[in-house]
This record gives structure tokens, C-alpha cells and sequence, in this order.
């Protein structure tokens, strides 16, 4: 499927120009920096060199003066202590920082995840009966718990109280918590909104640092941990999560704890050298399969691990869940691919729509995703569970799926969500009602240019200014990631020097120039079919990215073609 090219609007020349001029930099460089926010000498300085003093007073956010009393409390009676979070790689992190720094120096503390198939996600009646029965007085959630209303209330006539630390839209009523962390509430003054859950567990922790005159290195500690998070979790890498996550990655890549340390011994990357792409397809996965495919509590003990023989031994475990979610990923996968193409209806639908009663509910969200990117359509998911029918549903850029469920709430037990992605549940026998009213809503919803997947280009440029300063310029852009991507531009008109030939099943490998310009080396994967193009010697248009290739330890800059256009 062809992809749209998509310029970002010119940015405003005299903030360029005036930035240029401050900064000494090139035209393109400034133009870059607009793009991401970046309009001042002292913006500059702050986004290529970050500091921890840069850190936001955590004391900003509300109700954290309140939180920390509440803690400090809880510590000076012996109170016990439940951590609880969610069950992916957000709210298992989160448990393991908060749960690790304060078992330090408080013997009585615990932690909770909830049963992904029994409980379901957030903050369980059973966790709450766990507490009560295990004589726990106050419980801290972190990743979730913002709209649990009645959930906290049940806790509060338990005499348990509760200190929330989400990172989600809350609802139009705050949870009757001790106090509930969350840059997202309309009176919370704290100036980044988009932190991760282990995000606000790292806050916590920062607060409670200062107000205890302790040393700031006791959470920094944690800082692989939360970079693991934010690449997992895909918050924005702006603001403060970017400020984290280049000391995140530093530290994952010089003195890792050693739960992480396990699972880079388990990947396949063998340079020393862990980024976010790697966090997301390596560490991620592995650390989410245990929730997946049994229980999140063995990612959280991998995590909290204190030796390395401790960890190697729950890396192992993590590691064959993540092999057996492999395994059910590929046999869904293909098998919701032969129900597609088999069917004539299927594929020229606007949306896809499939269930299968033993498909794996740990995995069906994934499927969703690959099924989205595969045909670029509305795609949910289905599959039976606990006698009941449950989904996971994908949209495509600009489409409001929530906005669509909506619309066959009828039809549904129960959903939720957000714009892109959501989860619901259903009776069996509404599956074909369902199936036709999401299609019909779809159609009439969705725009003709949503159905086709767009690249977004920062800029055009010319081959000849590219050169290893440029690029040396280009990496302090990183870390890379939501908000603050790799950056992608479009230089039209190139030949090709020599021939293209096709690498493994469908990848091109070619030399390209313009005239004047050196010659790059370029990869384009998955763009096989433009092989023959490409080698009646005609000019094409490329967009792509900037990387370094290291062969045998020679480097050389190479082109990350994106896209080919004639």
C-alpha cells in the first residue's frame, strides 16, 4: 500500500532565522528545533543539555505534600504497606521502583498485581480483601486508579486508605482517596502532564527524598527502570520524560540493575548499546509477556531482583512466557489473516472485525495492532473468555474509535478506552449485529485519506548537506520517540549509482545521489517492488531517515528509505 506524503507546515521564518542566528546553526537544524518547541537560546540549552537539577519540583503536583505525610506516617507506626499496579510494563516498573526504595527501610510492605483474566485491569475488589485480610492500612496505586470510585470507597469502609499515583484522563470525580497524583487533574498546577505511571512512582520517591534530606542518588538508581516505561507505555519523549529517559538510558547502558541486566543478556542485541527502539521490541515484550501469559508478578520479581543468579532465574521464566506469547501472536496472527483473505466480504470491508473462541486473550491486542497495520483499517479483535465474549480494538491515525464504539454501545456489555485504542466486551449471539453496525458507523465516519497510512516529513532537503556534522547534530536530537521523532525528510529528484538488488525476502539495497552530491548507501525495507524502477536508471523522490551503519567497525552514513515515490 502506497503511503501519503505529508510535509508539517512551514514554521514561522523569523523564529527560524532568529534561532539560526542565535544558535550558530544551519537553517535546517533551526527549522527542526521550531518543530519540537524549541524557539529560545535558553530552550536550546535545556533540550542538548539535560540535567537532573532540571528535574520538576515534584511538590508541584497536587496533593503530594499530602501523600508523603500520609507515608511518612505509615512508616513511623509500622503500618503495613501494599504497592499496587497494573500488570504491563508501566505499572510493573512502577511497583518495582516505589516497592524497592521503601523496602529499604520498611520491612512491612508488599506488593499487588491483579490477575490479568480474573481481576481484569486496575483496582480490584480482591486486592482490596487481600489488604483487608492481611491487615494492610494503607495501599498505593500506581498506573491506575483514577476513576476507581467505587473501588476506593469499598477500601475506605475497610478502614484502608489509599494514596493513587495515575497518569490517566480522570473522570469528572476524583476518587475519596488520601491523595490522588495526577498531572491530568484540572487542579494540579504540576507543569508536564504526560509523565508515565512509574513516572509518578519516581515523583514519590524524589519527594519523599527531599523531605527527608536523603540523598537524590537513592532514586536516580531507578532511572533505567523508568526509561523502560516511557519507551514501553509510548508517552510523549518531551518535557521531563525526555529529561529521564537520556539518564535512563545511560544508566541502562553503563550499570543497568540487574532485572534488566538478565533480560539484555536474553536479547539480540549484542553492541553494548540499548535504545528506545530496543526497550520497545526486546525488554518491553518480555517484561509484558508474563501478564500476557500468566502472572505479572514474575516480571515484577524479575524487576526487584537483588542478585544476579536471582534475576537470571526469573528472566528465564519471563523469557519462555514471551516464547509461548510468540507462539500464540504467530498461529492468531495467521489464522485471523486466512479469515480475511478467504473472504471476499472480509477484505473489502472498511473495517475488520473477527472472532475465534479459543484465540488467547493475552495476545489479541497485538494481533489487532499487526491486523491495523497490515490492511490500515478500524480492526478489533474477539475472542470468548470467562464465559464472555472480550475484544481489544486499534484505529488508524485521525479516527476516533471510542467516538465509534459509542455509537453500538447498545450492542456491548462493557468498553473503554481512548481515540486509538480500546478494549469491550460482549454477548456471543450480538457478534454479527456488531460486526455490521461498527462497519456501517465506520463508513460513515471515516475520512478516504485515514484509510491510507500517511508519512509525516519534516523537511526537503538536498543530499549534498548532508556529512557526518550534520549528523553528529542530528543524534542530540535523540532520545527518540512520540513527539520527538527521528527526524524524516524528503530529497526528490535522485539517481541511482549502480545497480539495486534485493537483500533477504523483500528488502532493497541501492547507492543514490544527486548531481553534486556524494553518494549514499540507502536500505529500504520492505520495498523490494521498486527493485526494477529503480534500475531503469529514471529519477525518484525518496523520504528517509539519517543513520550510521557499522559494518565489521567500519561507519558510514546510510539512508533509512521510508519511501520511494516516481
Amino acid at each position: 500500500m502506497q503511503k501519503r506524503w505529508v510535509l508539517k507546515p512551514k514554521n514561522n521564518s523569523n523564529k527560524v532565522s532568529k534561532l539560526q542566528e542565535e544558535l550558530g546553526v544551519s537553517d535546517i537544524v533551526a527549522n527542526l528545533l521550531v518543530s519540537r518547541g524549541v524557539e529560545t537560546f535558553e530552550q536550546a540549552r535545556l533540550f542538548f543539555r539535560p540535567a537532573l537539577e532540571h528535574l520538576h519540583d515534584p511538590f508541584l503536583m497536587k496533593d503530594m505534600d499530602v501523600a508523603i505525610t500520609r507515608i511518612e506516617k505509615a512508616i513511623g507506626n509500622n503500618e503495613k504497606i501494599l504497592i499496587y499496579g497494573d500488570y504491563d510494563v508501566d505499572g510493573t516498573t512502577a511497583v518495582s521502583v516505589v516497592y524497592s526504595f521503601f523496602r529499604a527501610f520498611h520491612s512491612r510492605i508488599e506488593f499487588y498485581i491483579p490477575d490479568r483474566y480474573a481481576e481484569g485491569y486496575g483496582i480490584s475488589t480482591q486486592g482490596i480483601d487481600y489488604a483487608a485480610d492481611n491487615d494492610f492500612s494503607l495501599i498505593i496505586a500506581l498506573d491506575c486508579g483514577i476513576k476507581a470510585l467505587e473501588k476506593v470507597d469499598y477500601a475506605n469502609r475497610k478502614g484502608i486508605d489509599f494514596i493513587i499515583g495515575d497518569h490517566h484522563l480522570p473522570g469528572d470525580t476524583i476518587p475519596a482517596a488520601v491523595a490522588v497524583l495526577d498531572p491530568k487533574r484540572e487542579d494540579c498546577l504540576y507543569p508536564y502532564k504526560e509523565l508515565s505511571g512509574c513516572g509518578i512512582g519516581f515523583k514519590i520517591i524524589q519527594a519523599f527524598i527531599l523531605k527527608n534530606d536523603m540523598h537524590m542518588e537513592q532514586a536516580y538508581q531507578y532511572l533505567d527502570l523508568v526509561a523502560v516505561s516511557i519507551a514501553s507505555d509510548i508517552v510523549p519523549i518531551t518535557g521531563e520524560n525526555r529529561l529521564l529517559t537520556h539518564f535512563g538510558l545511560k544508566k541502562l547502558n553503563s550499570n543497568p540493575s540487574v532485572g534488566l541486566k538478565a533480560l539484555i543478556n536474553l536479547s539480540s542485541n549484542k553492541s553494548g548499546v540499548f535504545s528506545i527502539n530496543d526497550i520497545v521490541f526486546q525488554i518491553g515484550p518480555r517484561i509484558n509477556a508474563a501478564g500476557r501469559i500468566d502472572h505479572a508478578k514474575d516480571a515484577v520479581n524479575l524487576l526487584i531482583s537483588k542478585s544476579m543468579e536471582e534475576a537470571t532465574n526469573y528472566s528465564a521464566a519471563v523469557d519462555d512466557q514471551n516464547n509461548q506469547r510468540k507462539d500464540f501472536d504467530l498461529r492468531i496472527t495467521e489464522e485471523a489473516l486466512a479469515l480475511i483473505e478467504s473472504s471476499q466480504r472480509n477484505k473489502s470491508r472498511t473495517t475488520t472485525v473477527l472472532y475465534k473462541s479459543d484465540w488467547h486473550k493475552g495476545v489479541i491486542g497485538i494481533v489487532a495492532s499487526r491486523l491495523t497495520e497490515k490492511y490500515y483499517r478500524p480492526t478489533i479483535i474477539l475472542t470468548q473468555t470467562n464465559g464472555h465474549i472480550a475484544g481489544s480494538a486499534r484505529s488508524v491515525l485521525g479516527f476516533d474509535l471510542y467516538e465509534a464504539l459509542s455509537e453500538c454501545s447498545d450492542l456491548l456489555e462493557q468498553f473503554g478506552g481512548h481515540k486509538y485504542a480500546a478494549g469491550l466486551t460482549m454477548r456471543e449471539e450480538n457478534i454479527p449485529l456488531f460486526q455490521d453496525r461498527f462497519e456501517q458507523v465506520v463508513q460513515q465516519r471515516i475520512k478516504p485519506e485515514m484509510l491510507q497510512q500517511e508519512i509525516s516529513i519534516d523537511m526537503e532537503i538536498e543530499l549534498a548537506r548532508i556529512d557526518a556534522k550534520f549528523y553528529k547534530i542530528l543524534r542530540q536530537f535523540e532520545p527518540f520517540g512520540p513527539q520527538n521523532e527521528a527526524p524524516i525528510f524528503v530529497a526528490r529528484q535522485v539517481k541511482v549509482l549502480g545497480p539495486a538488488f534485493i537483500v533477504g525476502t523483500n528488502h532493497l539495497k541501492f547507492t543514490t545521489f544527486q548531481p553534486g552530491s556524494p553518494s549514499f548507501d540507502c536500505i529500504a525495507f520492505g520495498l523490494a517492488e521498486f527493485a526494477n524502477p529503480i534500475n531503469s536508471g529514471a529519477s525518484f523522490d525518496i523520504c528517509f531517515s539519517i543513520e550510521e551503519n557499522n559494518w565489521r567497525g567500519k561507519k558510514n552514513l546510510q539512508l533509512n528509505i521510508k519511501a520511494i515515490r516516481y
